[in-house]
């Protein structure tokens, strides 16, 4: 009885998502009241709550909750969405968009620069979508067919999602996981095993997108060495930036070596492409202003990331708001100096104005993303305080236990399971981990891995190896890939052609952590 109601909220929320087809931020807000409800009555339901809890302490539970969602989860979502705002308000956007579609004739390596190379930039950057619609729609204006547009769209735009949004949803599953005082070396770590679980992927995924694009044998050789040569230069880069810079850069600085890797080959191996009479050349200067968002934006997180230690050290320990909250035994900690939301930020306002945009018209573009991301915020606060009550109730300890009893030493196989489903359920890899990273690393600790040990981290870096695979096929992305392809009523094509590419890259993800173990 204790595990059945410690999974009601699971099995709600798919319920209500897929079911009812039910609004996430509905749906999200409706399972986290009915958590609260089974919270408040959890000892005398039989589940195993810890020595501190009392009814009182679900209240605190939301408290943290919300804390945790706004800073800096919702501050940072605002601030990259605001950035790819102000590109297209100041239409610089447009000026990106043709300096990628007009340095080769070859098809493949185009589809593959938008959707691999832009696309990853893009979710690492932004994130939430924009990695999904832009490349789709560059795409179809380019002639490509809207389905194979968003089929191919939606195939990249996995594995960066984990890093994505300036690093949210890894940096979440290490906080979700960890404590939200979790060090940076802890964070390294995690992100560097999901580089590795994620590491076959690297390579199959580009090699796919291309085969889509041309799967005549006189392009199978040229899309192999391509998909080798991207793949090696992409994984490679993004383990050792997530090893030793963190979370908030893998997926930026792998896409801007992956875009680079792309050119070199295209510049190296294909033929020099005619340029058409109508073709337009941008000058040095309004290149630079294009990518003054993006470049400000990238060099204040490497400023204020581990490559700087001095600089690192004092946004750290200077404006930090720490809040002791009562009955539940939890320390909150934010620094106002120090978090990427600031980052960006700064970053958008200096490119904005670069660009020619206004100060007044920069914060009239923050008040209306703002007032537009409502059902986000409902959605993202209502899922970080269901995850945390579930935590402090001892509910997700249930669900752990039971795992780990029914699943036993083969557990790590369906570890991404786990995540995907997440994924697939809310539409974000983010709240994938905010309602899974604390059940992976207590199905590890029941296998005999204690928190924070090598073993209980390559666990918890599985939910977003699997969340990344969940975002291909989930319902959000399906959504978004179907209105930039002008596709309204497909999504269900969509899914069906979607579908084999995310089983397999599930069970590759989950054949890497069980073998990884």
């Amino acid at each position: 009885m204790a595990v059945l109601l410690s999974i009601i909220p699971i099995i709600l929320l798919f319920v209500l998502m897929l079911g009812f087809k039910m609004a996430g931020h509905k749906s999200a807000f409706i399972t986290f009241v009915v958590t609260a409800i089974i919270a408040l009555f959890a000892q005398q339901a039989g589940i195993s709550t810890p020595d501190y809890y009392s009814q009182t302490a679900v209240g605190w539970a939301f408290v943290e909750g919300v804390l945790k969602a706004i800073f800096p989860i919702l501050i940072i979502i605002l601030m990259a969405i605001f950035s790819y705002n102000v590109l297209v308000d100041s239409k610089k956007i447009e000026v990106i968009k043709s300096q990628f579609t007009t340095f080769t004739d070859d098809k493949g390596i185009m589809v593959l620069m938008l959707v691999w190379g832009f696309g990853g930039l893009l979710e690492g950057m932004a994130g939430f979508g924009t990695a999904v619609a832009i490349p789709a729609a560059i795409l179809i204006s380019l002639g490509f067919k809207p389905m194979f547009s968003a089929l191919v769209a939606l195939i990249a735009n996995t594995v960066a999602t984990g890093f994505g949004a300036v690093g949210v949803p890894v940096i979440t599953l290490c906080k979700e996981a960890l404590g939200s005082d979790v060090s940076q070396e802890a964070i390294c770590d995690i992100a560097a095993k999901a580089v590795l679980q994620l590491s076959p992927l690297f390579f199959i995924l580009p090699f796919i997108i291309l085969m889509l694009t041309d799967h005549s044998k006189k392009a199978l050789l040229k899309n192999v060495l391509l998909s080798i040569w991207v793949g090696a230069i992409s994984v490679g880069v993004q383990y050792i930036v997530a090893k030793y810079l963190g979370a908030e850069t893998p997926a930026i600085l792998g896409s801007v070596a992956a875009i680079i890797a792309i050119i070199i080959y295209a510049k190296l191996f294909t033929p020099k492409r005619d340029q058409k009479a109508d073709e337009k050349h941008f000058t040095a200067y309004e290149t630079f202003q294009a990518w003054s968002v993006y470049l400000f934006i990238l060099i204040f997180i490497l400023l204020s990331g581990p490559m700087v230690p001095p600089v690192r050290g004092f946004l750290t320990t200077h404006l930090v708001t720490k809040l002791q909250i009562p009955e539940i035994g939890t320390t909150f900690s934010f620094g106002w100096i120090s978090n990427a939301g600031l980052m960006l930020f700064l970053g958008t306002i200096i490119g904005g104005l670069i660009q020619g945009v206004s100060f007044k018209r920069l914060m009239v573009l923050l008040a209306k993303t703002t007032i537009n991301l409502n059902k986000t915020m409902v959605t993202i606060i209502s899922l970080i305080c269901l995850a945390s009550i579930m935590n402090h109730a001892g509910m997700i300890t249930e669900i752990a236990n039971a795992l780990a009893g029914a699943t036993g030493g083969l557990y790590p196989l369906f570890a991404p399971l786990i995540g995907a489903i997440g994924t697939f359920v809310t539409g974000s890899d983010t709240s994938s981990n905010i309602l899974f990273a604390k059940l992976q690393a207590n199905v590890g600790a029941q296998m005999g891995f204690p928190l924070g040990t090598s073993e209980s981290n390559w666990l918890v870096a599985a939910n977003t190896t699997g969340a990344t695979g969940g975002k291909m096929i989930s319902p959000q992305s399906i959504a978004i890939a179907t209105a930039s392809c002008d596709m309204q009523g497909k999504d269900g094509e969509i899914m069906k052609s979607a579908i084999p590419y995310a089983l397999l890259y599930i069970i590759i993800g989950g054949l890497m952590v069980y073998f990884g173990m």
